[in-house]
């Protein structure tokens, strides 16, 4: 078992700074508890990438890009050779985004 980094690209980082700032405006405790669980889920990658299935609105249908759910939010993520790269973080009511 190889175990790799876990890489958070900008859009994945400010997404998830805006949704902590958004629930926060509510419940501060709520925005660090939905902050934290993300990130652990995240953090688990690095041991078993694979661990989610692969990404449903993925056009070209490639195994490497996989996603999971939290929270009602979604994370993709790619699974690179030297390091699982997060890439989005949406909310499931979103419109998803082909890519």
């Amino acid at each position: 078992m190889v175990k790799r980094k876990v890489v958070w690209d900008e859009l994945a980082r400010a997404a998830l700074r805006a949704v902590y700032n958004h629930i926060k405006e509510d419940s501060p405790k709520q925005a660090e508890k939905v902050k934290q669980e993300i990130i652990a889920v995240a953090k688990r990658l690095a041991a078993h990438p694979e661990m989610h299935p692969q990404d449903k609105y993925r056009k070209d249908k490639d195994v490497r890009f996989r996603s999971f759910e939290k929270r009602n939010y979604r994370v993709s993520y790619f699974i690179a050779h030297d390091a699982i790269r997060v890439l989005r973080l949406r909310h499931v009511k979103q419109e998803p985004k082909g890519y």
